[in-house]
């Protein structure tokens, strides 16, 4: 199978094109009108010397290249593979069908002109080390501003940046090692953040035209991959200006596919020189055995095969960090409904779960820590939950000390609002200096965010005043803060949208892309080495919702309500007979115990419970009264007889008993000074109340039970409607997660197959 490629700017030399244009002289008529000058006289005798300048070079290698591809097809049908190396690109989708000559022509007049002016900056060539060492070497030796502009081959790399830079780069690796550093003669450093407002400008100019799908496949610099619509076109073709070229990965995306002959159209001769290195990689040995391709592809009217499993969904260094089969976490719920069961359960089945710490005393949680690790060991795949505790710094910190003695590594951290100085401790505590100089955090923190402010801190570094703190405190080396100045406070950020529980009702379809760009623009503020990874959770309960997140960019999914109707959940058999029949418009929203004040809301169950309804009385009743005593005899009769089963006396009786107990007078204190703080306590004794009785499964209470839940688990049920995940006892959290995952790839499958079939792109 055959390739054509396209080289891009640095292939023009004075001379090119002889024999060419008497063939097309129509063409070459209309391009000299577009132009405003003789294309023949500036391609073959260059008398002003403007070959090399980018507004002059790129319009005459497209032509060059278009005439070239021209004859070419005069006499053999072209490829189904095309590709081209940056400018080339245009000429691959020329000879795709995408767009007619002048089209293209006009297109790379104005990329040329764009491009050509500006100024500042330059390019390099490193030869001799891999992409991955040259990035560290840039890392550890702080130069920020310095792209990589192009992955060539396996050991040959473009970059991009100030000069002066580049100049570093130069001097210090020059003839080193086997290293060759060369200028490239561009006049700015093109591929790069530096040609973003160009981009933009562009990104405006060809909207003024229309373009077609592919009729042959045409591979994308910007993802390495196909393109599969006209659409793309606009958003590709844009990108590329300031993204890196990754011609490395397009030429392995190629033999893959099954590709073993590579045509390079004139003028250019690089292309074949880099194919080459390319084939020779892919050839050597992968185990002990050669490399084949992963794929089989045919013709449109023939049979096509295209293979999409549930590892093939997400981000594989997730998977890599993570040590799990799939980009899928089992979500903490609170309480320990999360089980150690559950936690164990999923790690035996090569994924991970975290363990609900929320409401747990610091004794339990601890005793659940040694279950889970005598099962998988300390170093086995699972994490538990952190909840922000805003009115208890104590216990934050109290929790993390936990943490750290038993040397957790992994953590879900959840309802924060600001970072703490006990996160931070986490996160950096044993942080290090690799053997490549990079700087590694050694526990992952995995930020549960539903509002960009709050995403946006999770990825900066962590502030200086709480380093300072924790310095002074002896709770942080000097070289632990240094690195947390490096890095972000969480690499993985979880965005959650309509979930069970606390929720802020969001919506994914706007979240997701929105906290997506928003790390793009971090990314690139903070230069970070390593990509910031964002995931998604809340809502996801079928296949196809799992597929839409990773179709909006998740790297990871995190599911929670779908959870607690399995085995493993330490919910009651009531409560998860209770889960099993709901359907997606059985659940609403409550006041939320924990801040009841404040208004704040959980997602709850309301088919077969009245806790929903009689919780919003509860903060209506608070908002409208200033103690108690102001209750009218009516309502206080019903509350007291319906809702409590006690009388106001004797649930505060109780609450004063737990106060005591646990060390916190000071609330009775304040409840006897103030009648309205004494009035939501005694309210929020039946949100304990409720839970504890839904855990418990007292059915004769049921029409109490407080039961957290997101439509996902309605929509989990009526997708396994007649399968034997219909009865929840066949529920395991590790088969939840490959019915989701599982049916996800399936549907990306037929899509893909669909699609490509329908564009003819095979």
């Amino acid at each position: 199978m055959k390739a054509w490629v396209f080289s891009g700017q640095g292939s023009q030399h004075k001379g090119m094109g002889e024999g060419l244009f008497e063939q097309f002289p129509t063409l070459c008529d209309k391009a000299n009108q577009i132009l405003g000058y003789s294309i023949q006289e500036l391609c073959l005798h260059d008398p002003d010397n403007n070959l090399g300048l980018t507004q002059y070079a790129q319009p005459a290698l497209f032509i060059i290249s278009a005439l070239n591809y021209l004859v070419e097809i005069q006499n053999v049908p072209p490829p189904q593979f095309l590709a081209g190396h940056s400018l080339g690109e245009f000429n691959a989708l020329f000879a795709a069908g995408c767009f007619d000559f002048e089209t293209g022509l006009r297109l790379v007049k104005k990329r040329g002109e764009l491009m050509g002016q500006v100024n500042g900056g330059s390019m390099i060539a490193v030869l001799g080390i891999e992409s991955e060492k040259l990035i560290d070497y840039l890392t550890q030796n702080n130069l920020v501003h310095v792209d990589v502009a192009n992955y060539n081959t396996a050991s040959q790399i473009a970059l991009s940046g100030p000069t002066d830079e580049l100049k570093k780069i130069t001097k210090a690796l020059d003839r080193k090692n086997g290293i060759r550093c060369i200028p490239l003669n561009v006049s700015a450093a093109f591929h790069s953040r530096y040609m973003r407002s160009v981009s933009d400008e562009y990104s405006d100019f060809i909207r003024q035209f229309t373009f077609s799908a592919p009729q042959r496949t045409v591979i994308s610099n910007v993802t390495a991959l196909p393109y599969t619509t006209a659409d793309q076109i606009y958003e590709l073709l844009s990108k590329q200006i300031y993204s890196p070229v990754r011609w490395y990965e397009s030429m392995q995306f190629l033999l893959k596919q099954g590709v073993n002959e590579l045509e390079e159209i004139k003028p250019g001769r690089i292309l074949t020189k880099m194919w080459q290195a390319a084939r020779d990689n892919f050839d050597k040995p992968q185990n002990g055995q050669p490399h084949t391709p992963t794929r089989e592809v045919y013709h449109a009217n023939n049979q096509q095969l295209i293979s999409v499993t549930a590892k093939d969904l997400g981000c594989p260094t997730f998977c890599q960090d993570y040590r799990v089969r799939y980009a899928y976490l089992a979500g903490s719920m609170y309480k320990g409904i999360s089980s150690s069961a559950l936690v164990i359960r999923m790690a035996q089945a090569g994924l991970m779960g975290f363990f609900g710490t929320g409401g747990l005393s610091l004794e339990r949680i601890e005793d659940e820590i040694k279950t889970i690790q005598k099962n998988l060991g300390r170093e086995g795949a699972y994490g538990l939950n952190f909840l922000h505790t805003l009115d208890d710094p104590a216990r934050e910190q109290a929790l993390i000390d936990l943490y750290l003695q038993y040397d957790i590594r992994f953590i879900e951290a959840a309802a924060f609002m600001q970072i703490t100085a006990p996160l931070i401790h986490f996160r950096f505590k044993d942080a290090y200096i690799d053997a490549k100089g990079n700087p590694v955090a050694a526990r992952h923190v995995i930020a549960k965010v539903s509002r960009p402010e709050v995403a946006q801190a999770f990825m900066q570094p962590a502030p200086e005043h709480l380093l300072h703190q924790l310095v002074q405190n002896n709770q942080l080396t000097e070289q632990e803060a240094k690195i947390a100045r490096l890095l972000p406070i969480s690499d993985d950020i979880c965005v959650e949208a309509d979930s069970g529980g606390h929720t802020d009702a969001g919506v994914a379809l706007t979240l997701i892309p929105t906290i997506i760009r928003l790390r793009d623009q971090m990314m690139e503020s903070y230069a970070y080495a390593k990509r910031i990874r964002v995931g998604a959770s809340g809502g996801i309960g079928t296949p196809e919702a799992a597929a839409a997140v990773f179709m909006l960019g998740a790297d990871f999914i995190l599911t929670g309500s779908v959870n607690q109707c399995s085995p493993e959940a330490a919910n009651s058999p009531a409560v998860k007979d209770m889960l099993a029949q709901l359907n997606v418009q059985d659940t609403t929203y409550a006041p939320a115990g924990d801040m009841f004040e404040l208004g704040a809301q959980v997602q709850v169950v309301r088919k077969g419970t009245l806790f929903p309804a009689r919780a919003n009385k509860l903060f209506h009743l608070y908002r409208t009264y200033e103690s108690l005593e102001q209750i009218d005899v009516r309502t206080r009769r019903a509350v007291e007889e319906q809702y409590f089963k006690k009388s106001f006396d004797q649930v505060w009786q109780e609450t004063k008993d737990y106060y005591v107990r646990s060390n916190q007078t000071h609330e009775i204190e304040k409840a006897l000074r103030n009648p309205k703080h004494k009035m939501a306590l005694v309210f929020k004794w039946y949100f304990i109340h409720t839970t504890r009785i839904a855990l418990e499964g007292d059915k004769n209470d049921q029409v109490n039970f407080q039961v957290h839940c997101g439509p996902a688990m309605g929509a989990f049920n009526q997708s396994v409607k007649g399968t034997h995940l219909e009865d929840w006892h066949n529920r395991h959290v590790d088969m939840i997660a490959d019915y989701l995952m599982n049916g996800a790839a399936k549907l990306f499958e037929q899509k893909l197959q669909l699609l490509c079939y329908s564009q003819k792109v095979f």
